[in-house]
């Protein structure tokens, strides 16, 4: 430790590991992102393939959903990880654009690379990337063609035109029927809440997928379905009054144990008779409220249940509390916590509360008009296709949100990048000094999309789709984008007359997210790490 000339190896422990400068350091941690880019960028738009992950619990993964691939494949590279950070924090504000945003970041490292071995310094790079993005997102802007406005929102032909795109990139050739599914749910939730200018809340759009069947089985529900059945004999009630107990419906036990003597029969008959006179008492005053249904969060004893069968009370049970919190709020009702019959302010209206087969599935279903929270309920064959299926809607209904806020839309097909591309290499070309280089890579960067796009689709004509594409840029024709129809031999297509609209703002948070991520791994010259703890995972 004293005795060599002073050096990172004689500071740290044994067993760690250090990397430093441009070869060593910065160019490996570009070499490992711009590998992970090329791992799922074979997975953008919609005839991109599908990855099966295992994790490491042996849980499989058969999706095209990025935030699903990155967050499962465990990535162990510090500099990689940056990238799964940026696609995290893209899915958590926008829900959409993932790959896309890994993608242009893999593409804006490699540019930078061929700049650094080119021999310009990174501080250069970085100065120019940063001119760039505070030009792209001046352009972007100009770029709108289509607005889904608050009004859009209660019409179901406009909410599936905005949804459709983000789900064809998840499901080509279901988005249609995905897409009316989603709208018809979105519709009735918009047309419930009061205040139609209060934010969109995601989690009123529900799903619950029951194996069997086909898609086409599909069908939305205006209120809530639990799939399991009710407890009791009853089945079916309509206009019902419902009352829901947070912590179950039975007596507490005391914790004191106790011993009874029971000399004879008559004792024993007489044993539980205050319990039962106490439940009874109980039910009957929930029978005199006029109630018909009751919702469970904890246990429901035998005797209670006895009761409640007795006077035609129909009884379900919720273990969920987030679930049981939704029901409240779909019922328009208060959780009760304490025994006894409820105030009238608690008591929440059903419209109908039936319990419904489906593939030898029990569904008790909660149906209300006006309803805060709607249901899809998809069919399929298998889980897998659920979950894919589910995944969809949810990029669906993050569109929606994000749309609710700013309904801007641009033009899809990577209409977009091209306008974005070609202006910026007419930006570039006036930018003094070193920092044009970045500037006209951070354009050639850009051109990823198209160029991917047009390879996943399987048309041999990357060559042909670009200047295709810039051809029309030059006749201002700025929505003209790619076409990924695989019976259409045509290279391009009018994206806003085949309603392929990508959300603007969704699209601005990706490049901005691809470029911290990449500004972050530019500005790292070492790389220092200590030896791993030991120990099981």
């Amino acid at each position: 430790m004293f005795g060599g000339a002073p050096s990172v190896t004689n500071l740290l422990k044994d067993g760690h590991k250090h990397f430093a400068g441009a070869d060593e350091a910065l160019l490996k941690n570009i070499e490992a992102c711009k590998e992970l880019s090329k791992i799922v960028q074979s997975s953008f738009g919609p005839n991109g393939t599908n990855k099966l992950v295992i994790n490491h619990l042996g849980k499989h993964f058969v999706t095209s959903d990025t935030a699903t691939m990155l967050k499962e494949m465990e990535v162990q590279h510090p500099c990689g990880k940056l990238l799964v950070q940026a696609s995290g924090a893209q899915e958590f504000e926008c829900g959409d654009a993932t790959n896309f945003c890994v993608m242009l970041a893999g593409a804006l490292l490699h540019e930078a690379e061929n700049l650094l071995k080119e021999g310009l310094h990174a501080a250069d790079v970085l100065k120019g990337y940063e001119l760039a993005l505070k030009k792209v997102l001046e352009i972007i802007d100009t770029t709108e063609c289509w607005t889904l406005t608050k009004e859009g929102l209660k019409n179901e032909g406009d909410v599936s035109r905005a949804v459709k795109t983000a789900i064809s990139a998840k499901q080509y050739g279901l988005e249609d029927q995905l897409s009316k599914l989603l709208a018809q749910a979105v519709v009735q939730v918009t047309r419930a809440r009061a205040d139609h200018d209060s934010k969109f809340e995601m989690d009123n759009i529900r799903t619950s997928k029951i194996p069997g069947g086909s898609l086409s089985k599909s069908f939305v529900v205006d209120g809530m379905v639990i799939p399991r059945d009710t407890l009791g004999v009853e089945k079916k009630k309509t206009k019902a009054k419902v009352v829901v107990y947070g912590n179950g419906v039975e007596f507490q036990q005391t914790e004191a144990k106790g011993t009874v003597l029971l000399e004879n029969a008559e004792q024993l008959m007489n044993y539980t008779k205050g319990e039962e006179a106490n439940m009874e008492e109980w039910v009957k005053g929930l029978a005199e409220a006029g109630v018909s249904v009751v919702i469970s969060g904890g246990a429901i004893s035998e005797i209670a249940l006895h009761f409640l069968d007795k006077y035609k009370i129909l009884v379900t049970k919720i273990s969920s509390k987030f679930e049981l919190r939704r029901i409240c709020k779909t019922l328009k009702a208060i959780s009760i916590i304490r025994a006894g019959p409820p105030l009238p302010e608690e008591i929440g209206y059903c419209d109908s509360v039936g319990v419904e087969e489906l593939a030898s599935q029990k569904l008790t279903v909660f149906k209300v008009a006006d309803s805060k929270i709607s249901t899809i309920v998809l069919r399929g064959a298998t889980a897998n296709q659920l979950d894919e299926w589910e995944r969809a809607i949810n990029d669906g209904v993050h569109v929606i949100r994000c749309a609710s806020k700013d309904g801007r839309f641009c033009p899809g097909g990577a209409a977009t990048e091209t306008t974005l591309a070609r202006e910026l290499q007419a930006f570039g070309a006036s930018v003094p000094g070193l920092d044009q280089y970045a500037v006209l890579k951070f354009a050639e960067a850009i051109e990823c999309v198209p160029k991917i796009l047009s390879d996943n689709c399987g048309k041999k004509g990357r060559v042909e789709t670009i200047t295709g594409l810039y051809q029309e840029q030059e006749k201002k024709n700025r929505t003209v984008g790619v076409n990924v129809d695989l019976e259409d031999e045509k290279f391009l297509q009018d994206s806003l007359e085949k309603g392929v609209l990508d959300h603007l703002d969704t699209k601005k948070w990706a490049i901005k997210h691809a470029l911290e991520a990449v500004l972050t791994v530019l500005r790292v010259d070492h790389i220092i790490m200590a030896k791993q703890a030991g120990g099981g995972k």
